[in-house]
Parts: structure tokens; C-alpha cells; sequence
């Protein structure tokens, strides 16, 4: 029998500022739409929802946390910012390896922070989160989090592969996970 050693899992801090992490190029490039996108990886059409709060309350306002470079932020806000309204798009990324924001789009601001300690000024009508909580140590804790981020009709959406989740032992903690999301969202 081969024994196989347990990988050392790192602390919250260690794995903020790892290579893997700090220097992902996973979302630089995604787009709004396309597939490379939002719309395929999370199976909403981010862009219609948010035409849709515009129309039906003259303001709306959309927070994508770990959003890599921030294309799909600007295209979105290309589209909306024009509108009649009151639009706000924030993306906060814990590296600053952002496209420049076009002069005039004042409705889109990318933000460097990290998620662990980092808090909104706000609520929003639609977090989303796409291939970032695999990146964060305590996902669980980020959701409940996020959810309080909402505004009381907002939704929040995100992806997560929970198969890559193990125990130290390395068994899978999908059920765990399961578990523990339905229970933050319950809470909610």
C-alpha cells in the first residue's frame, strides 16, 4: 500500500496572496456574453436583469465580486449607463489588473480589495461571483456575507465547482457544502 500525504491546506491569508490566486488569469477575459461569459457560466442573462430592474424602478445597481479584468462589467455598462436612470456597477478584484474603464462610463468602478474584510456601501439588486469562490478560504462565510449585501428582491448568483472540495483527508464535502449553503440561504 502507497501511503498518499495529505496536502497542506492553507490559512485564509496564505491563500489570498498565493500565486494560484493573486495571479489568475481565469476571469481577465470574460465576457457579458458569448462563451466565454456570465451568461453561460452562471445561466442568467446578467444584461436583461438589469434592463429589467432599470425599467421597473428607475435605478439598479450590480456588484460582481472577483471580476478579473472587468470586460463583462464594461460591456454592461456600455449598454446601460446611457439609459434613463440610475445605474451603478462595481467590481472589486483582489488584483488590480483591470481594463481602463472608458472616460464618460462613470456608472462602472473597478475596485481593488479583499473579500475577507472588504464590505459595500450599499446593497445591490444582483451580486454575482463567477469561478471566484474557489479562490476564497471560507466560501460559506463570503455567501452569508454577500447575501446580506442584497437588496430584500435581489438575487444573488454564483459558481462553484463543491466537488474540488475536500476534507483534510481528502474525502469529498459535497454534501457538507450542500448542506451548509442551503442552511446560509434559510437563513437569509
Amino acid at each position: 500500500m502507497i501511503a498518499i500525504p495529505t496536502p497542506r491546506l492553507l490559512d485564509d491569508e496564505a491563500l489570498s496572496w498565493s500565486s494560484v490566486v493573486a495571479n489568475s488569469a481565469m476571469n481577465r477575459e470574460r465576457g457579458l456574453e458569448g462563451g466565454n461569459s456570465y451568461a453561460k457560466e452562471l445561466g442568467i442573462d446578467v444584461l436583461g436583469f438589469l434592463h429589467e430592474r432599470l425599467r421597473e424602478g428607475g435605478r439598479v445597481a450590480w456588484l460582481d465580486l472577483c471580476c478579473g479584468s472587468g470586460k463583462a462589467l464594461i460591456e454592461a455598462g456600455e449598454r446601460l449607463c446611457d439609459a434613463t436612470g440610475d445605474v451603478e456597477i462595481l467590481g472589486v478584484d483582489l488584483v488590480p489588473m483591470f481594463v481602463r474603464v472608458p472616460t464618460g462610463l462613470s456608472c462602472v468602478t473597478l475596485r481593488e480589495a479583499d473579500l475577507r474584510s472588504w464590505c459595500p456601501e450599499r446593497r445591490y439588486d444582483l451580486i454575482t461571483c463567477v469561478h471566484g469562490l474557489h479562490y476564497v478560504g471560507d466560501k460559506l462565510g463570503l455567501v452569508a456575507r454577500a447575501l446580506g449585501w442584497l437588496e430584500d428582491d435581489g438575487i444573488f448568483v454564483a459558481s462553484l465547482d463543491s466537488s474540488a472540495i475536500r476534507y483534510a483527508d481528502g474525502r469529498p464535502a459535497t454534501r457538507r457544502i450542500a448542506a451548509a449553503l442551503r442552511q446560509t440561504v434559510s437563513l437569509r
